[in-house]
Formats: structure tokens, C-alpha cells, sequence
């Protein structure tokens, strides 16, 4: 298996600190670089992409590819390692049986990609205000976009690791006491409150859905910021917050957002960027490519045989949809088949799975060579990678309303997701039953989005649930992953380890 380097044009990086570091995501060198001079800032397209380099770390195999589906997906009860027997993905025969240390590779990867995309937003942030004949509206949108981004980064790091360094500025590798804050590390809750400051930004900054222009779609906007804001406050158990910046999102007032009627299609390209869409990683196909590296192939059919259409897309076979998230969809509900092939299925473009090496395999990942515009690269493909969508808002604002013990508003934004499904309004009746009904729905509605490991373990039952399937998750240490060794060893063992590892 193989990592391809990624050519993206328009999206270039503009690092203007540059020294020598052993932490790559102090220094970040992306491809395209420039260098940095006066001449820069007298043209004010390049402001943007300063910005658009924070978007082009979305792309890379280490933010969204076959480590962070180890790392959020492999791990959860929602898929096993899949592949075969004896190809173990360099490590995800840890992440499937949750015995990962921190030298294993995926722990590595997710680190630095989050935190090159955080050192992205940071160089943005502080080159945006050189521009000086920048108008100051298109100035306030960019600094809006990368302080959305740099929370999504965030976000996902506080999430993994916990207690983590707080890098909110660029950093010289030759001053000491900027190196001494990218060594130090702080509470989750200042991580939180860093995420909730750029969020409340963007809110202020960026336009509605129905504001942003049309060449800008896939760019972060107000509805974007909202809804992350919202999931952010679960995390925090700030339901009082999560149920308003939702019921925002459903009034209307962040922009035009719905439930697409027909759920299967949000994961094909006719419903990229719709309705259903708050924010999305952008895969696309031309001269050059833009895709997220590998994101579809890692997951793609392995060793298929196949009948009707017979240009169907395969790949590696990992990350396969475990039998337990197979057993628990309802009779009935649309979503299982719109989730998880299974040999024997005719896809949506007319592609027959006869037989392969795994039972089930990522429908969301899949991408169509006949039906879509596939143009032959498995490796960068047009496929978008969904990351927040109105389904999940609609449960964050049933659970956020069921905590705080609005039962009924609670049923009626359940009872949204499960029509859609193809099922009957909720029996649930009181609190306990309804939050139980609430999470059970979350993970069909959002299976293999990568979100599973995390909401089992803001919900306290990580252990529990994830024993039960024969995971070797340990109580007060699995809850979060361990610190890459490599960057304890590079601060000089400044970082701590988390407590277990």
C-alpha cells in the first residue's frame, strides 16, 4: 500500500516563518510553496489562498484518510478491520481490537494531520491583515472560513487526545517561548473554549447558505459554524446552547437546509452539496485532481466478482461494516441498504456484487465508474466526504431538548429522521427510553461517519458497549488514544503521556 503525493493548483500554502523543527506541523512545508516576500500582499487573490491551504489539508491522507478511518471508525462497533486475513493495514489490527500504543502509525498520522491543518489556519489568520488594500468585508469572510476550520481541526484532536498543546498563533521554531506553548499541554475545557471563540467568529463572519456565492459553494458558511457549534455543545453537555443553535438551523434562520427525501442518495455525487449539506470535504475530478487521497480506495471492494454492469469500482477492503451494525437496523429502514453492501447486492448503477472477500462493505465510500465522474484514478476520486448534515442535526436537537426535558419536541425531531427512514414514530415516552432511542438512532443514521467511537464515549458506555464485541477497551484510558511517542520524544519529553499508555 501505497501514500501518493497530492498536486493541487489554486490552493497553495504560503508559509512565511520558515526553520528548522523535528515537529513537521510547526513548519509546515505544503506543496506549492512560496516564499514569502512584499510582493505577496500587493495582490489580494492571494489572501485566499492562504485560506484555501486550510481547506487542501481536508484532501491529505493523514486528515481524512486511512488513519482517521482507523482511528474513528475501525474502532467503534460499527466496522471491523475487513481487508484479508493477513493485510493488517500497518496497524489496523490494533485499531479493530483497540490494543494501539503510541508508536502505532494511525495514533501518528491523525496527530499531525490536524495539527498541519491547525498551523494552516494559523498562517492565514496572521497574513490576512498584511493585505491592507483587502476590503474589509472579504477580509472579515476569510479569517471566518479559517477560524472555522482551525475549530474542526481542533475539535478532532480534543477528541483523540484530550489534554493537548493550544497553538493559536504561528510558531518560530527559534524562539523558545514559542516553542515552550507548542510543548505545553492544557485542559480539554481551554481546547473547548479556544474551539467556541472561533466558532462564535464565524458565526459572525460568514454568510448563509443562501448568501454564498456560487463559485464559493463547499466553502464554510454561517449554517456551517452553527451546526458544528451545536455538536461542539453536546460534547460540553451544553444542551441548552445545543438546542438553540439548532432550532436556528431548522427555523430557517442560518440558511435553506433539509432533509433530502431520498437518504440513499447523500453519499453519491447528485447529492453533494445539498439541502442536506452543512459542510463537506470537496473531492474533485479534472486536470489536476483534488480528491481526498485514498479515502474510497482504502474502503472499496476487495477481490469482487461481478455481473450487470461490470466496471465497478474496488479497493482494499477495509473498514468493513461490522455484523452488529448490520443487526441493528429495523425492518424496514431504508438507511441499511443505502449503508452497507452486502455480496449479492445490485448498486445503484446497475453493478451486481456476486461474490468478495469480506460479506459487507462501505456504501458511503463507494463511488460509481459508470454513473459518476470517475476518470479512472482510484486513488483521488471525486467522492466528497460528508461531515456534518441535517440529520444529525435534527438528533442534536432531540437529544439537547430531551436533557433538558422537552419530551415533546424531543419525539418530533426524532420522529423527522425515522420518517425519512422509512419507520414508525418512536414508542420512547419518557427521558431514559428517549435517550436511549436517540443514540440508538444516531448510530443508523450516521453509520461508518466516523462519528460512533466518539458519541459511545461522551455518552459513558464506551467500555460496555465496546467490550461486548470483544474489544480490549480499558475504562480511564481508552477514552482517549495516546500521545505519538515521536512528538513526546521531539518536545524534549515535554508532553505527558495519557494516563494507561
Amino acid at each position: 500500500m501505497k501514500k501518493y503525493c497530492l498536486f493541487i493548483i489554486a490552493v497553495a500554502a504560503f508559509v512565511i516563518t520558515q526553520s528548522s523543527c523535528s515537529k513537521s506541523w510547526l513548519s509546515p512545508s505544503p506543496e506549492d510553496q512560496l516564499t514569502s516576500s512584499d510582493s505577496i500582499y500587493t495582490d489580494n487573490s492571494n489572501a485566499t489562498k492562504f485560506v484555501n491551504a486550510c481547506y487542501t489539508n481536508l484532501l491529505t491522507w493523514s486528515e481524512s484518510s486511512f488513519a482517521w478511518i482507523g482511528v474513528t471508525s475501525i474502532t467503534s462497533d460499527d466496522a471491523d478491520k475487513g481487508s484479508s486475513a493477513g493485510d493488517n493495514g500497518s496497524d489496523k489490527d490494533q485499531m479493530d481490537a483497540i490494543t494501539y500504543t503510541p508508536t502505532s502509525g494511525s495514533v501518528s498520522d491523525v496527530w499531525s494531520g490536524n495539527y498541519q491543518g491547525v498551523s494552516n489556519c494559523n498562517q492565514a489568520l496572521a497574513n490576512i491583515p498584511k493585505f491592507t488594500t483587502l476590503d474589509a468585508a472579504t477580509a472579515v469572510q476569510l479569517k471566518g472560513e479559517a477560524r472555522f476550520l482551525r475549530a474542526y481541526y481542533y475539535f478532532n484532536l480534543v477528541r483523540m487526545f484530550g489534554n493537548i498543546p493550544l497553538v493559536d498563533t504561528v510558531i518560530d521554531a527559534n524562539d523558545a517561548a514559542s516553542l515552550e506553548k507548542a510543548n505545553t499541554q492544557v485542559a480539554s475545557s481551554k481546547i473547548y473554549a479556544l474551539i467556541e471563540s472561533d466558532l462564535n467568529y464565524a458565526i459572525s463572519a460568514l454568510p448563509t447558505r443562501d448568501e454564498q456565492a456560487a463559485k464559493d459553494v463547499g466553502r464554510a458558511t454561517k449554517g456551517a459554524a452553527i451546526g458544528l457549534l451545536a455538536k461542539v455543545s453536546l460534547y460540553e453537555k451544553n444542551y441548552q446552547q445545543a438546542y438553540d443553535l439548532t432550532s436556528e438551523i431548522l427555523s430557517g434562520a442560518a440558511g435553506s437546509y433539509a432533509l433530502v427525501s431520498d437518504y440513499s442518495t447523500i453519499w453519491r455525487e447528485i447529492g453533494e452539496n445539498s439541502a442536506e449539506s452543512l459542510f463537506e470535504v470537496q473531492g474533485k475530478t479534472g486536470s489536476p485532481n483534488a480528491g481526498v487521497q485514498q479515502y474510497s480506495a482504502v474502503q472499496g471492494i476487495r477481490g469482487g466478482t461481478f455481473a450487470g454492469v461490470t466496471d465497478a469500482y474496488s479497493g482494499w477492503g477495509f473498514n468493513t461494516p461490522s455484523e452488529d451494525l448490520d443487526n441493528a437496523y429495523e425492518t424496514g429502514d431504508v438507511r441499511k441498504k443505502a449503508t452497507i453492501i452486502h455480496v449479492g447486492d445490485t448498486l445503484f448503477d446497475g453493478v451486481i456484487l456476486v461474490s468478495a472477500v469480506n460479506d459487507r462493505y462501505n456504501y458511503k465510500a463507494y463511488v460509481s465508474e459508470t454513473q459518476e465522474s470517475y476518470n479512472g484514478d482510484g486513488d483521488l476520486t471525486n467522492k466528497n466526504v460528508r461531515i456534518l448534515r441535517m440529520g444529525e442535526i435534527y438528533l442534536i436537537h432531540a437529544e439537547a431538548a430531551n436533557e433538558l426535558s422537552n419530551i415533546t419536541v424531543a419525539q418530533t425531531s426524532l420522529n423527522a429522521v425515522r420518517t425519512r427512514a422509512g419507520l414508525a414514530n418512536t414508542t420512547a415516552a419518557d427521558q431514559s427510553a428517549l435517550r436511549t432511542a436517540i443514540w440508538n438512532e444516531r448510530r443508523v443514521e450516521l453509520g461508518m461517519e466516523h462519528d460512533r467511537f466518539f458519541d459511545l464515549v461522551r455518552q459513558g458506555r464506551a467500555g460496555i458497549v465496546l467490550r461486548a464485541q470483544g474489544k480490549n477497551f480499558v475504562d480511564g484510558k481508552n477514552e482517549v488514544f495516546p500521545i505519538p511517542q515521536s512528538e513526546i520524544d521531539a518536545s524534549g519529553k515535554k508532553l505527558v503521556q495519557n494516563a494507561g499508555y
